[in-house]
């Protein structure tokens, strides 16, 4: 079984810390569902609208949603 990568993980991390199902944050950011589901499960990956869309939702940078820092802050 493939490990997931770090954006997967934290889309789930995230999510649950707003305690939302994949449905509700489909919902809230206006795609479907599964396709949480499916960024979640590391079969896809959003377009960077959507990368911009998520972080500003969860608060946190872009570095820190896909990986590459671990720091969550948004400022400079």
């Amino acid at each position: 079984m493939k490990e997931k990568t770090t954006f997967a993980s934290r889309v789930q991390m995230l999510r649950k810390e707003k305690k939302l199902t994949q449905t509700q944050l489909g919902e809230l950011l206006g795609i479907k569902g599964r396709t949480i589901r499916s960024y979640e499960s590391d079969e896809r990956r959003p377009d960077f609208d959507g990368l911009l869309q998520m972080a500003r939702f969860f608060g946190v940078s872009l570095d820190y949603l896909v990986g590459w820092s671990e720091k969550r802050d948004i400022s400079c």
